[in-house]
């Protein structure tokens, strides 16, 4: 995500705590955060998906989804 969104997005956050927002501000901003937060899930599973977990023996072993 762009820091330029992120700061809008704490822009908004700063503004709602102070004086309220608009229905359009309050529609930017939800969208903004869905976007954070997915970005982020999606971050976070590139990582996990590039982790491997080593045992004592010095085995590797990938880490995987459990279902």
């Amino acid at each position: 995500m762009e820091q330029k969104k992120i700061d809008r997005i704490n822009e908004l956050a700063r503004k709602a705590k102070a004086e309220g927002l608009t229905e359009e501000e309050i529609r930017e901003r939800d969208i903004l955060r869905r976007e954070y937060i997915d970005s982020y899930k999606a971050s976070l599973v590139s990582h996990l998906e590039n982790t491997y977990i080593v045992d004592e023996k010095g085995n590797k072993k990938k880490v995987t989804k459990k279902n």
